[in-house]
């Protein structure tokens, strides 16, 4: 009978096991995934009736329920801030709505002895909604009937396109504790 060299056994489970990640990315890959994600929607396609979910507001959605506690509940203003470059909004819509989201976030994480994803993809829905038809209040067009019609179908895409946000921030998450330096 052969023995296995001990180096590639521990090579096939022991490097997942005590791994070191890089504190660096795993500290920065969620700040600056969302600040991608705000500016991704300036280049992606221009049309006259509002499409795209917004992305940024998406993804710190994401990351926050995703993983709980990563993002602190102030980091809706300084990535709301950013995010109100972008956005099209009056500046200070991106800094007020992403830090109540935030705080309505962790109060309904406090109040609640359960999480699961579907708990999480009603109060992102939620979120979102409330996101879109203040932003439409408060955009400085008239709201009209038609003009909230128009608003529908990026807040239906929006709120459906949350588990595919949330699977890509548990990709990244993957990838921001991975092993970025290997020791030998």
């Amino acid at each position: 009978m052969e023995r296995m060299n001990p180096r590639s056994r521990s090579d096939a489970y022991g490097s997942r096991i005590n791994r070191s990640h890089s504190t660096l990315v795993a500290n920065v890959l969620p700040w600056l995934s969302v600040l991608a994600a705000s500016i991704l929607p300036v280049f992606l396609i221009a049309v006259a009736l509002p499409m795209m979910p917004p992305l940024g507001f998406l993804l710190l959605l994401g990351w926050r329920l995703v993983r709980p506690g990563l993002l602190p509940v102030w980091a809706g203003l300084p990535l709301g801030m950013f995010d109100d470059l972008f956005n099209g909004q009056p500046f200070g819509f991106g800094v007020f709505s992403w830090s109540l989201a935030l705080i309505a976030i962790e109060i309904i994480e406090t109040r609640l002895p359960w999480r699961s994803f579907w708990q999480d993809w009603f109060t992102a829905g939620i979120l979102i909604a409330a996101y879109l038809v203040g932003g439409w209040i408060l955009s400085g067009a008239t709201p009209t009937i038609h003009s909230f019609i128009s608003l529908v179908p990026q807040l239906l895409f929006s709120i459906l396109a949350f588990p595919i946000v949330a699977r890509v921030v548990a990709r990244l998450d993957r990838l921001r504790l991975t092993r970025w330096m290997r020791t030998q």
